[in-house]
């Protein structure tokens, strides 16, 4: 998946050229297919994206393991891929997804399962639909 300099060709052509960062990645935001609902936000290196647009099943790339792991491979909450989309400059990826169980490794459906409120002495967080779906100290071990 190579780049393209010409802006026009990547923002308006049909050719696939994915941008990756420094670093090898590209950033990937994974949504619900069916309610639309943020479930993570994970990293893709070329190997995953390739890997995930042959299997139509999410993978990804540790930024802190630095590895390839597939979405459920440990759990089981795996992710198939109904869409994937590509920003206007290619370099963010969306992809919308079934998901199996829950997409955070915290147990919870979403990744995205704190609110930031202002407060008095500055912002914080409080918790919204951060129900556990499973416990990870058993499923992981």
């Amino acid at each position: 998946m190579s780049p393209s300099a010409d802006s026009n060709d990547i923002e308006e052509g049909l050719k696939f050229q994915p941008k990756f960062d420094a670093s090898g990645l590209v950033t990937c935001v994974a949504t619900d297919a069916g309610s639309g609902e943020v479930l993570m936000v994970a990293h893709m290196n070329d190997e995953a994206l390739r890997k995930t647009i042959a299997s139509g099943e999410a993978w990804y790339f540790s930024r802190s393991r630095q590895s390839l792991w597939r979405k459920g491979e440990s759990s089981g909450h795996t992710q198939r891929v109904v869409e994937m989309r590509l920003d206007c400059d290619q370099d963010a990826i969306w992809i919308r997804v079934e998901q199996a169980g829950a997409a955070c490794h915290t147990g919870r459906r979403s990744c995205f399962y704190r609110a930031v409120t202002p407060g008095d002495a500055g912002a914080q967080l409080a918790f919204v639909d951060a129900d556990k779906l499973f416990d990870p100290a058993k499923v992981y071990r």
